[in-house]
């Protein structure tokens, strides 16, 4: 692993590189959770803030910041675009609902959240976490409408899963922004991730959502999935459909702002009255809906999602069990790549998923391409904190918060997640609190072994998932899905993503002890 450095580009003293450190990453908190800023222009902002304190010439600041944009996104930005058509293809093509409708068909009763929340795991592997709602949810209601099991008991496993995937398992892009920044190892990072995920899912999922459904009666939003879909799940509905036919993802009712791929929504242009009117209704413009398409069945889509998964980790187990210059390793190593790995998938899926669902190749194309608009921001809020980050090591704040950290004891691994939490809590952003700690603790890494620069990585993805509440749109976006209440939704959501964050953390800490 090469060693996090580089040259300095003020010659600020210790107390005036903290004061930099402490003004530009307020100056980010303050934009995003009181001026309402967009996270990218308050990472830009906050850089350049923190230049300017620590007395850097303004050019050399400029140019750390872009070098810090231009590095993050080659090593990040290409990971997210192919991760992103994978789970497109997934979505469009009904293959995530072929997933759900198997396991849900096959279980029952108290076994139900159980099996939700290891769907919600698999199918958010390749899915960021609002996609993994927008799929998941409508069938957590259905399922609930037609059995006997509360709403939270069901709906808790299932935001547990996508959360815990999205904090932890590559290729999101938290724990892809992480590990460039501290140079970690992606196919130990994954190991470790998915060793945290299991039982951070099952005690933030099953056994939280036993707990808490109990305690917070919920009922099931009416209004919000179409009636005539009511059979999606056990039973007959209105119309008479047969038992456990599972709905399209386009036959189910979505918040105003979500878009098919290939027809991204425009934030600036809100949703007619009657387009909202549409979304909790299930009422459609169109006079005949859309002739139903074959599916591309249960483990052709199973099979897509875990590839590049198996591939990565095939490359981590060759790097850890075979010589240097063993042959299979060298093709492994290869075939591992992350981007290698997530374009056979992305080629595997256009077959399995997109031919499979009968698109042709405009349509497989169009679906492809159209997962690239809506992760737009994302990448400009990774890449704005990939300059962000490398201003604050560039200034030499991460050197001074590596021989505080030395002087007082406190290990790479709580720094990171107490960072992380900070930020999170401030921001409302995983994602910024992801890339900003892993900045700050980013010269720690240097003193330390490739599994544990893996751990300090998942640390910080921990802390990043702490305590989600009113500053995070995921907040609102389960709020509303669920008809909950806010009390309700921090007694539920929040507490949830609370323990996501401690358990998660308290795996790594065991991890630390024998790796």
């Amino acid at each position: 692993m090469t060693p996090l450095t580089a040259e300095a580009i003020t010659d600020a003293g210790t107390s005036q590189l903290v004061l930099a450190a402490v003004l530009g990453i307020a100056a980010v908190v303050l934009l995003i959770a009181l001026a309402k800023w967009h996270p990218f222009l308050a990472l830009v902002v906050g850089a350049a803030v923190l230049g300017i304190v620590a007395g850097a010439v303004p050019s050399a600041t400029v140019e750390s910041f872009t070098d810090g944009v231009g590095s993050t996104v080659g090593s990040v930005g290409l990971l997210i675009a192919l991760g992103a058509m994978i789970g497109t293809l997934l979505a469009e093509s009904g293959g995530a609902d072929g997933i759900v409708a198997t396991v849900v068909s096959k279980v029952s009763g108290t076994a139900l959240p159980w099996a939700m929340a290891g769907v919600a795991a698999l199918v958010g592997l390749p899915l960021f976490f609002e996609v993994g709602v927008v799929l998941l949810v409508p069938i957590v209601l259905l399922a609930a409408r037609r059995t006997s099991v509360p709403l939270l008991q069901i709906g808790i496993p299932a935001l547990a899963g996508l959360s815990v995937l999205h904090g932890l398992v590559p290729p999101h892009p938290g724990p892809l922004a992480a590990i460039a920044n501290l140079h970690a190892n992606l196919g130990l990072t994954l190991v470790f991730g998915l060793i945290c995920a299991i039982p951070t899912v099952l005690v933030a999922g099953p056994v939280f959502g036993n707990f808490i459904a109990r305690r917070v009666p919920v009922a099931v939003p009416a209004g919000l999935v179409a009636e005539r879909h009511a059979a999606a799940v056990g039973g007959r509905g209105a119309d008479g459909g047969a038992p456990g036919e599972l709905a399209r993802p386009d036959e189910l009712a979505r918040p105003d702002e979500l878009a098919r791929p290939d027809e991204p929504a425009r934030p600036d242009e809100p949703a007619r009255p009657d387009e909202l009117d549409n979304a909790v209704t299930g009422a459609r413009d169109e006079p005949a809906a859309e002739p139903p398409r074959p599916a591309p069945g249960f483990w052709p889509a199973v099979l897509t999602v875990l590839l590049p998964i198996v591939l990565m980790l095939l490359r981590a187990v060759a790097e850890l069990t075979l010589a240097e210059d063993n042959g299979v390793r060298g093709a492994l190593e290869v075939i591992g790549e992350p981007v290698v790995a997530l374009l056979a998938g992305v080629l595997l899926a256009t077959w399995t998923l997109g031919k499979r669902a009968g698109f042709d190749r405009a349509r497989t194309s169009a679906v492809v391409g159209g997962a690239l608009p809506p992760i737009a921001g994302i990448l400009l809020i990774v890449a704005a904190g990939g300059g962000f980050k490398q201003v604050l090591v560039d200034a030499g704040v991460g050197n001074v918060v590596a021989d505080a950290a030395k002087d007082a004891n406190i290990s790479a691994l709580l720094l990171g997640f107490l960072v992380a939490v900070g930020i999170r809590v401030a921001t409302g952003s995983a994602t910024v609190a992801t890339i900003t700690a892993a900045g700050i603790v980013a010269p720690l890494a240097g003193t330390l072994s490739t599994p544990e620069v893996s751990l300090l990585a998942l640390a910080i993805g921990c802390g990043s998932l702490f305590f989600s509440h009113v500053n995070d749109a995921g907040f609102w976006l389960v709020k509303e899905y669920f008809g909950m209440t806010v009390g309700q939704t921090i007694k539920t959501w929040s507490v949830m993503e609370t323990i996501i964050s401690v358990v998660g953390f308290a795996c790594v800490l065991l991890l630390s002890l024998v790796v």
